[in-house]
């Protein structure tokens, strides 16, 4: 039986992961856990492991510090929200890369690839990953969404995952966004609007401001006055939200698509 490390900064996903891991007990137990590079240390100079589930960010430093670390012959699986970092992972011969939030089937592939690899041995130049969290923009952008795609939204030291249909609108902050959810609540992010522009489905959303990015299919109603000034009425938003009059022509077609009721 393959015995992991769970090395996870976030007791909810620690505990989502430990608890996905628990459906295949027959092939794997988990040994041991920790939340900080410290206490990571600490488990992986213990002899008794075969596989670590690493999360990237860590509080205390970043998880590919860790490489060198890890035994030889264990295998590594890094865990993580952001796709960006999936190139150095490879690069340093992990055996698997998961994004969160982490899917029971893609568990599966995982851990039939940790049953079939060949051992792991770290290579010497394995230590600090070619982009930190300073290149947070482009770790933040991840990969392109659909629809029906949950999201990882991180603030401080709170988190959660959201379906991408929930999310109503976004406003730019400066280097902030503060995203408005369908149910009123709102969540300010590191993370500019072209890289949210970049991640979302087109099908739905539009950059219908130079500041605000609306799910189409949230639009309630719009209004136009007589100088040809638009809002829209958006779920969970309590404010109007402006349009660009330059975009109101493929703002008008995309409606029609998406809300023919309106």
């Amino acid at each position: 039986m393959l015995r992991a490390l769970l090395i996870e900064d976030e007791t909810a996903l620690r505990a989502d992961l430990r608890a996905k891991l628990g459906r295949h007990a027959a092939e794997i137990t988990v040994v041991g856990e920790a939340a900080t590079i410290r206490a990571a240390r600490a488990l992986l100079a213990a002899p008794d492991y075969d596989v670590v589930f690493l999360d990237v960010q860590l509080v205390g430093g970043n998880s590919f510090d860790l490489v060198p670390e890890v035994k030889p012959g264990a295998r590594i699986v890094f865990v993580t929200a952001y796709e960006a970092y999936a190139v150095r992972a490879f690069e340093i011969n992990a055996l698997d890369y998961l994004l969160k939030p982490v899917t029971s089937a893609r568990l599966a592939v995982a851990l039939q690839r940790v049953a079939s690899a060949p051992p792991f041995y770290p290579a010497a130049d394995s230590t600090p990953p070619v982009a930190r969290p300073g290149s947070e923009e482009e770790a933040l952008a991840g990969p392109a969404l659909r629809i029906e795609d949950t999201v990882y939204l991180r603030t401080g030291l709170h988190a959660r995952f959201v379906p991408v249909a929930r999310i109503s609108l976004i406003v730019s902050r400066e280097n902030y966004s503060e995203v408005h959810l369908a149910d009123g609540t709102r969540v300010f992010l590191r993370k500019s609007l072209k890289a949210w522009e970049d991640t979302l489905p087109a099908t739905h959303f539009m950059r219908v401001h130079r500041t605000q990015i609306v799910n189409l299919a949230r639009v309630k109603s719009y209004q136009r006055d007589g100088d040809e000034h638009t809002v829209l009425l958006v779920d969970g938003v309590a404010e109007p939200v402006p349009a660009s009059r330059y975009r109101w022509s493929e703002l008008r077609e995309r409606l029609a698509a998406i809300r023919p009721a309106l």
